[in-house]
C-alpha cells in the first residue's frame, strides 16, 4: 500500500534564515506518526510545505499519492488541519464558526458534531473573541475532526488544553485511527508523543536527526544503557538509503530503545552529551526533567545534521 504522506528531499530556504533541508519521510495509512523537534527546528515549515501553503525550494511532497504542488485542493478536501497558530472570526459564536467550516465541507454529520462538542465540553453560544486560549483551541480541534477526514495534520494541537481535555483529545485520536484515518502529529512535548504515536521522526535544526519505531509508554529510569550490536540489521523503508552495517541497540530494552548510531542518520557522537547513556530512549529516562528548550538543546547541537530517512 502506498504511503499517505511521502516527502522526498523536501527543502525550503528562507535565504539566511533556516527552513528545512532535504527532509525524507513516509507516513503509512492508519497510524499516528509523531514529528518531534524543538521550537524553530522546522516542524511547521515542513507541514506548510507539505500542504502547499508555501512552495518548496526543492524536493517534492505527495499526499494520498498526489503531488502537493499539482493539486492541493484535492488534498485539502480529505484532511483536517490544526495550525500551530490560528485566528478565526471574533464576532461569530462557537456554533456559527463550526457551522461555517461544516458548510465549506458541504455539510457534516450533525450528530457527530454534537458529540464532539459535548465530549470537549465547549460552550458554543459564546463569541469566539470571548473564549480563553483553551476554548479557542477546542473550536479548532472540533473543526478539524467534525468532517471525519482521512488525514489529520496537527501542529501542536494540545496547546492551551488542560490535562483532562488533552486526555479526551488523545482518546479521540485513537478512535479516529481505529476507523481508518491517519494522523500526523507535530509536537515538542516528548511525553505526549511517546504515549500516542507508533512511529516518530525527530527533526533537529532543519533536518531529520533520528527516526524510529516508538517505545512503550511504560518505562523505568535507566542510569545507563548497556549497548549491544545487532549484526546486519537494515533500518530503511523502500526507496530510502539502506544501512548495511551493524546497528547499535540496547541490551536493557532491546525492543524498546532508539538506536543511537545508524549509517543513514547522524553518528552517535553527534547527538550531544548523554554521559554513559548510549541510546536516545534510555537518555530520556535518565535525564532529569528540565524545560523543553534546555532538554532539546542539550540533546542536539545547533549544527545541522545529515538528513535522515524514515
Amino acid at each position: 500500500m502506498p504511503p499517505v504522506i511521502a516527502l522526498e528531499k523536501l527543502t525550503k530556504s528562507y535565504g539566511k534564515s533556516r527552513g528545512i533541508i532535504e527532509v525524507d519521510l513516509e507516513v503509512q495509512q492508519s497510524e499516528i506518526f509523531g514529528f518531534l523537534g524543538p521550537n524553530g527546528a522546522g516542524k511547521t515549515t515542513t507541514i506548510r510545505t507539505m500542504l502547499d501553503l508555501i512552495r518548496p525550494t526543492s524536493g517534492r511532497a505527495t499526499v494520498f499519492g498526489i503531488e502537493s504542488t499539482a493539486d492541493p485542493v484535492a488534498i485539502h478536501r480529505r484532511i483536517g488541519y490544526i495550525p500551530g497558530e490560528f485566528a478565526l472570526y471574533d464576532r461569530l459564536t462557537g456554533k456559527q464558526t463550526l457551522e461555517y467550516f461544516a458548510n465549506l465541507r458541504g455539510g457534516v454529520d450533525q450528530a457527530y458534531q454534537a458529540s464532539l462538542i459535548e465530549r470537549f465540553d465547549l460552550d458554543t453560544g459564546k463569541r469566539f473573541k470571548t473564549y480563553s486560549k483553551g476554548n479557542k483551541q477546542k473550536v479548532g480541534v472540533i473543526a478539524a475532526l467534525q468532517h471525519r477526514p482521512d488525514l489529520l495534520v496537527l501542529d501542536e494541537p494540545t496547546s492551551g488544553l488542560d490535562p483532562l481535555v488533552q486526555q479526551t483529545f488523545f482518546e479521540t485520536l485513537r478512535e479516529t485511527v481505529a476507523d481508518g484515518a491517519t494522523v500526523f502529529l507535530s509536537s515538542h512535548i516528548l511525553s505526549e508523543v511517546e504515549k500516542t504515536c507508533g512511529r516518530v521522526a525527530i527533526t533537529s535544526w532543519a533536518s531529520i536527526a533520528i527516526r524510529s519505531r516508538q517505545a512503550s509508554s511504560s518505562r523505568t529510569t535507566a542510569p545507563s544503557c548497556p549497548a549491544t550490536t545487532i549484526p546486519g540489521t537494515s533500518t530503511s523503508s523502500a526507496g530510502s538509503r539502506r544501512s548495511t552495517g551493524p546497528v547499535s541497540s540496547c541490551a536493557r530494552w532491546p525492543k524498546r530503545c532508539w538506536p543511537s548510531s545508524r549509517s543513514s542518520i547522524r553518528p552517535a557522537s553527534a547527538l550531544g552529551t548523554f554521559g554513559s547513556v548510549s541510546c536516545f530512549n534510555c537518555a530520556m529516562a535518565a535525564t532529569p526533567s528540565r524545560s523543553p528548550t534546555d532538554s532539546w538543546r542539550r540533546r542536539f547541537p545547533t549544527s545541522s545534521p545529515t538528513a535522515g530517512t524514515i
